[in-house]
């Protein structure tokens, strides 16, 4: 068909156009409808669908995550005892509160033993953490440098755990004056757990009283 004859057609007789524009016509209000329904009802269901696939995505992979760990858990359980036991065996390095003095007595004779003079041995405030104790001890102490060496190197054999902090060395007429704190800890008893539990659920917020 030319232009000038679908000019020509009438709209309000599309019954007796030629079947070559009532296929035009047909396919356009085809194309019409399929995209007003993709517009108002196709397109809110695509996103829905894509959004539970997305929650399935994540499903599976909650599920695969737990699995392993359901697979895995007999490992896990000896992997936590091996811990806890391991943990038990460095606690008993740190002494009770009735051994800290002859503990304080073995640091004192480690320095005499090498020959070194103190002049400072004073013991700090304790300090208190989730089960054990922290004690600091200033020391001054005067000797020649191997033996502030040898002294250094016998607080670490202890069979309690010291540390040596804040080392700093001078010259002296004598030799050498080292200034540091020591710190040793101990484990807290059965009395001072109690009452770290007791002050750390005092410390926790109240919850908020029910609205009636």
């Amino acid at each position: 068909m030319t232009l000038d004859e679908l000019r020509r057609l009438d709209p309000k007789k599309i019954g007796s156009w030629p079947a070559l524009p009532k296929l035009g016509v047909l396919l356009i209000v085809l194309f019409l409808i399929v995209f007003a329904g993709y517009w108002f009802d196709w397109q809110q269901q695509i996103d829905e669908i894509n959004a539970e696939k997305q929650k399935e995505a994540q499903l599976r992979n909650t599920y695969t995550e737990k699995l392993k760990i359901a697979v895995n858990l007999p490992a896990y359980r000896k992997q936590l005892d091996d811990i806890e036991k391991q943990f038990g065996a460095l606690l008993k390095q740190l002494p009770g509160r009735a051994e800290m003095d002859a503990l304080l007595i073995d640091i004192n004779q480690a320095g005499l033993g090498r020959g070194l003079q103190f002049e400072l041995f004073r013991p700090g405030t304790e300090s208190v953490r989730d089960f054990y104790a922290e004690l600091p001890i200033t020391i001054k102490v005067t000797g020649n440098y191997h033996d502030i060496g040898a002294f250094a190197s016998d607080i670490g054999k202890l069979s309690r755990i010291v540390t040596l902090n804040d080392v700093a060395l001078s010259t002296a007429k004598d030799g050498l004056v080292m200034d540091a704190t020591a710190k040793t800890f101990r484990y807290l008893d059965d009395s001072e757990l109690a009452q770290q539990r007791k002050a750390a659920a005092k410390g926790k917020p109240k919850p908020a009283a029910a609205k009636k």
